[in-house]
């Protein structure tokens, strides 16, 4: 009994370690969202994950509903690539202030605050968007 309480002590003790900091999800979400690659997109996200506009609706939940948003996005927009003006990590939150690109006529600015825990982003807020 001893043995095994040692054992998944230590378990626990090599996944804290090998978790991923929030700012890491974000850089990894960042890099895949970039290369269009919607798996890779989706790693540092849960399952249950929350999406939220600037009036803190909810805009939609759940991994599977977000591949179907992203994807389609990835697919009609060869040219798609964000910018990473700034970045704030305090603890479990992750803000950054992006320059979205849509090709070469269109773009946006926003601002997202990425919350995070048990090592995957729970919830994205879409804080501010302007032209």
């Amino acid at each position: 009994m001893k043995k095994l309480i040692l054992l998944s002590l230590a378990l626990t003790i090599v996944s804290i370690a090998w978790a991923q900091s929030p700012e890491e999800l974000a850089n990894e979400q960042l890099e895949a969202y970039n290369n269009r690659d919607i798996e890779a997109f989706l790693i540092p996200y849960s399952d249950t994950v929350k999406v939220y506009n600037s009036k803190q609706e909810l805009l939609y939940a759940g991994k599977e509903t977000m591949r179907s948003q992203y994807s389609a996005m990835f697919g009609r927009t060869p040219d798609l690539n964000c910018n990473l003006l700034n970045r704030i990590a305090v603890g479990n939150t992750v803000i950054e202030h992006e320059e979205v690109s849509f090709g070469s006529d269109r773009k946006i600015f926003a601002i997202v605050m990425y919350k995070v825990s048990n090592g995957k982003i729970q919830e994205v807020h879409f804080l501010d968007r302007a032209q």
